[in-house]
This record gives C-alpha cells, structure tokens and sequence, in this order.
C-alpha cells in the first residue's frame, strides 16, 4: 500500500501530461475542426485521407530515414567522444566543457546560425570556397535534391551528440576498473578489452541513447521548418513538420491529430521494441559476479 501511495504523484503526473494528451489527440482524429468553430464528428474521414495521401507517405518514409541516419551517425560518434573525455586528464575535462556548448543554444539560433554559414551567396562556406577554391564547397547546401535532407540530419546530429556524448561519459566512468585490470593480466589488446569489457558494460547506456535518439529523430521539427519547410519538394518534410502545416497553415486540426497519432504510436512502438530485443526491461545487472 505504501508503494501505491508512493507511486501516485508520479502516476498522476504521467497520466495528466502524457496519457491524456495521446487519448486526447486519438478522440480528435474522428473530428473535423479548423481550431476556432465547434468541432463535427468526422468518423473515419481523416484516417482514410491519411491512407490515401501521398504526402503523408512520403513524409513518413523521409522521417524513418532520418531515425534510422541518425542513430547511425551519433551513436558511434557519441560513443567514441564519451570514451575518450572519460579518460584521465585535465585537457579532457576542458574539451568536453567546451563540447557541450551546442546543448546550451536554442533550436531557432541554431538553425539561423546555420542558414547562415550555408547561404551558397554569401555564408561562411561560401567564402571558404572562393578563399581556398575548393569546389566541393560550391553546393547549394539547402536547396540541393540529394544534399538537403543530409545536411539537416548532420546539423540535428551536431547539436544532441554532445548529450550522448555525456551519457557514454557517465557510463564509462561507472565501469569497475577491476574488469580493466583482469583484461590486462590476461592479456587483452586495445580492441578485445573495449570488444569483451567496456562494450558489454556499456550495454545499457547504448539502450538508453537509441531510444532517446529514435524517439527524438521522430519529433525533429524546429530545424528542418526554419531551415527548407519541407523543401525542396519534398525532400526533407517529415511527419511532425506535415502535422504542423495541417494544423497551423490549413486549419485542418482532425488530420493533424491523425497523423500525430501516427507519430505517437511509431514513437511508443520502437521504444518498446528496442527494450524488447536488447532485454533493457529485465533490468539484470552488468556487474553480477563482480566482488
């Protein structure tokens, strides 16, 4: 009873700002409503356009390839930084301080930051360019068919592998240095004691990252809005940026619903699966045998 009792702020809190809104967007995708007028029933309308829109698709299918290139580009690279800053040595405290600097911008000056440095015009690789005459660096970066959406994916990347950098940080510290020390009796290279010892140990901590990156990659919206809107074409409109410009730009609030049901539902989906595989929700210890 006394767990119970515990437990009930937490539930409530949960329940009040997470479960409410999901059923709460759920019941409005049955309703037409241009978010002023009365909402009316719509039935199964807005989930039926949805099946049918090509946008939607295609909004969907560049939003599973931005989680699925963001996971690869800043869990090696998170990793591999989060090691090394935890190594020993005043220098490294200093890097990583400076490291986390992105994590302290807002998204909005970012992007401007951004938009900036990549004007093909007058931005700051534009003057690389005619400074150093190297012509990889003469691209309409933001404007490109193919450049487009990785270049945004690189610039949301830049921004949060700093925060996976500190979890790799804060998981490899926690490491109990007697792994390291039998690894060097036994005679271990480099490679097998982080292959056999610290990949192992670290197997939590990449859990936890990949779901905060999946699920994160899934709701990415303020880069890519102030950035191209979508643009060009469609080459970088994801899900939650075409939910926006239901809601906001066409007043059509029922379908946004839908599709950040859609969203919703993805986003609980893959977390769930990614606890399922890695077995994260058995919660067994990493360090069982160690004395």
């Amino acid at each position: 009873m006394a767990d119970l009792v515990g437990l009930g702020p937490i539930t409530l809190i949960y329940g009040a700002f997470v479960l409410v809104p999901i059923v709460g967007l759920l019941v409005l995708s049955f309703f037409n409503w241009n978010g002023l007028g009365t909402p009316t029933w719509a039935g199964l309308a807005n989930w039926r356009e949805l099946v049918n829109d090509p946008t939607a698709g295609a909004a969907l299918e560049v939003t599973l390839k931005v989680v699925v290139l963001s996971w690869l580009i800043q869990t090696p690279i998170a990793m591999a930084l989060g090691l090394f800053v935890a190594g020993r040595g005043r220098w490294r405290t200093v890097y990583a301080a400076i490291y986390v600097l992105p994590l302290l911008l807002s998204t909005a000056g970012i992007s401007l930051m951004w938009s900036a440095l990549l004007n093909p015009d007058l931005g700051g690789v534009a003057y690389l360019y005619h400074t150093w005459h190297l012509g990889i660096l003469n691209q309409n970066w933001l404007g490109s068919l193919t450049l487009a959406l990785p270049v945004l994916i690189v610039i949301n990347s830049w921004q949060w592998i700093p925060f996976h950098t500190l979890l790799y940080q804060m998981g490899r510290r926690n490491i109990p240095g007697v792994l390291y020390e039998a690894a060097a009796i036994d005679g271990a290279s480099g490679w097998q004691t982080f292959w056999h010892v610290t990949l192992p140990q670290l197997r939590y901590t990449i859990v936890t990252s990949s779901v905060l990156i999946v699920t994160g990659s899934l709701t990415y919206f303020d880069i890519f809005y102030i950035l191209t809107d979508g643009g060009p074409g469609n080459e970088t409109r994801v899900l939650s940026l075409w939910m926006y410009q239901q809601a906001f730009q066409y007043q059509s609030f029922g379908y946004a619903a839908a599709l950040g049901t859609v969203l919703a539902i993805t986003a609980i989906l893959a977390a769930g699966l990614i606890l399922r595989f890695t077995g994260f929700a058995s919660l067994r210890s990493q360090q069982a045998g160690i004395a």
